[in-house]
């Protein structure tokens, strides 16, 4: 079966001569990486419901807990503003951000592999941590130890999946990440929605269970093969050439393999790859891939809605049991929405699910914010009707956002990057996705007391931003080889200006590559 023949009228010299066959050995590398992504989707879900549990609040915040009693009848938008509170969720991504930068030493020197089992053991000790965790400062250094986990499971996964993955089914491969994630989201909640009643220690138990999917990744990971990628840049050639046959299924990787050492052999000479992703070659990807997608990825508000579903649940009048449920019912929504996007994205492409997404989920803000405008004040419930609408049009945005800014973020970055700057510009990716995931955490309580029903309209407005910037910016990369992406560039009407229009030297010393 041929594949790795792209879009835009680019056709790489060799990509039509790419075999592939689905192998075992392929799909049990690509499931047990993809675990990197249970570890990320079940801290997001079960934080956000863990913060709503009385018995954690009275055990650690007992302000938070006495305002949540004296405020039973009142539904307001303040009623968990809290700095303390919201640091322990941010904590890990300010971890995360950091670790990420040791990651990028690891993916390039030691292997996708390598950084994949840290990210396992640093994420075991976090959770370890924080289920016995007797005060704040403890439950603290078990959010860092997690956070570094995050960060080198971010920086890896994504990168091993588009390296073992075939061009022509990429973009399904690497969303196994964004499948996990969901599920690691979905799982968590329907968690905490059983260890809510288990009283007085069940958050404990939310959180302790996150050592199963990290036990998993660690113990599945000891086999897992390295990317031909990445032994091809370790100078392990022949290793290489054994593993890319295993996972491609058949003797005649020669074109596909050709193209890897030619790209290591350009890799190779690129000693700063951090500086090199500020050349002039590279502005696309930097400015694509490491910096406006993955920070506009957080500033969809998704992750606002997944960190504190139950929160915004109750301080919207639902009670406890029915906003960990209401919870569950959009993690459910996130999952589903990862296997449609797994399903079409290679067919319909990048840009379509950007540019259709966006427009629902702006259209679904825009909705919960005049509905709240109209039908939420202070002191008032919201009369069930009104909720149910709330929880269909937020599933409703979930499933927009999960089939598009969701997976995609992490997909069409892990394919923008040569190999030289591939690491170095996942590391930013990663840095630049935690740093906003922080702030977004630390802020969103503080903003949806200030701002009200404003932050819905306020996230509308920056997916207007972000939906121009797809538009105009974005080359369409579906079914192109990877180390065949920067051709795109080369024939975009923006960026052929700054790098050039294809005639310089390129990797494999003929013309059509970067300077």
């Amino acid at each position: 079966m041929a594949g790795g023949f792209g879009g835009d009228g680019v056709l790489s010299e060799r990509a039509h001569q790419y075999e592939y066959r689905i192998t075992g050995y392929f799909i049990f590398a690509c499931i047990v990486a993809a675990l990197g992504g249970s570890l990320f989707g079940y801290d997001l879900g079960v934080s956000g419901g863990v913060t709503s549990m009385d018995d954690f609040l009275k055990e650690f915040f007992p302000k938070i807990y006495r305002r949540k009693q004296l405020h039973l009848n009142e539904t307001d938008y303040c009623k968990y503003d809290n700095q303390i509170l919201t640091l322990f969720t941010s904590s890990l991504y300010f971890a995360g951000l950091i670790s990420t930068f040791g990651a990028s030493h690891v993916t390039r020197n030691k292997g996708r592999k390598a950084s994949i089992l840290v990210g396992a053991v640093s994420f075991f000790i976090g959770a370890v941590l924080n289920a016995a965790a007797k005060n704040i400062a403890m439950l603290i250094i078990g959010r860092i130890f997690l956070g570094v986990g995050i960060g080198f499971g971010n920086q890896a996964v994504p990168l091993y999946l588009s390296e073992m993955a075939p061009a022509k089914i990429r973009g399904a491969v690497n969303q196994l990440f964004q499948l996990t994630t969901c599920l690691g989201i979905l799982i968590a909640n329907l968690i905490n929605y059983g260890t809510d009643k288990i009283h007085p220690w069940g958050w404990r138990l939310s959180l302790g269970l996150a050592t199963v999917p990290a036990t998993l990744m660690f113990v599945g990971g000891l086999f897992l093969p390295e990317t031909p990628n990445s032994l091809v840049e370790q100078g392990r050639l022949e290793e290489a050439r054994k593993v890319l046959e295993r996972v491609r299924g058949t003797t005649k990787v020669d074109a596909e393999y050709a193209d890897l050492v030619d790209a290591s052999n350009a890799a190779r000479a690129i000693k700063h790859p951090f500086r090199n992703l500020l050349a002039r070659k590279n502005r696309p990807q930097l400015v694509i891939g490491a910096l406006g997608i993955p920070a506009f990825q957080q500033l969809t508000g998704m992750n606002s809605i997944l960190f504190y579903a139950p929160v915004i649940f109750q301080s919207l009048g639902f009670g406890s049991g029915a906003a960990l449920y209401s919870s569950v019912i959009t993690s459910g929504a996130l999952v589903l929405a990862a296997f449609i996007s797994m399903a079409l994205v290679d067919k319909f492409g990048r840009r379509a699910f950007f540019l259709e997404a966006g427009t629902e989920m702006i259209c679904c803000l825009v909705a919960v914010a005049i509905t709240l405008a109209l039908k939420f004040g202070q002191g008032e419930v919201l009369p069930k009707g009104i909720g149910i609408f709330l929880v269909v049009v937020i599933c409703i945005f979930v499933l927009a956002y999960g089939r598009s800014w969701g997976p995609l973020g992490w997909l069409v970055p892990s394919e923008l990057f040569p190999l030289e700057t591939r690491s170095a510009g996942q590391s930013v990716v990663v840095c630049v996705n935690l740093l906003f995931t922080a702030l977004i955490a630390q802020c969103f309580l503080a903003s949806l007391c200030h701002l009200q029903y404003g932050i819905f309209l306020l996230f509308a407005g920056l997916i207007m931003i972000m939906s121009s910037f797809i538009f105009f910016l974005l080359p369409e990369t579906k079914q192109v080889p990877i180390e065949e992406i920067y051709l795109l560039f080369q024939k975009h009407w923006f960026w052929k200006r700054i790098v050039g229009d294809g005639e310089q030297v390129g990797p494999n010393g003929k013309p059509g590559a970067q300077v």
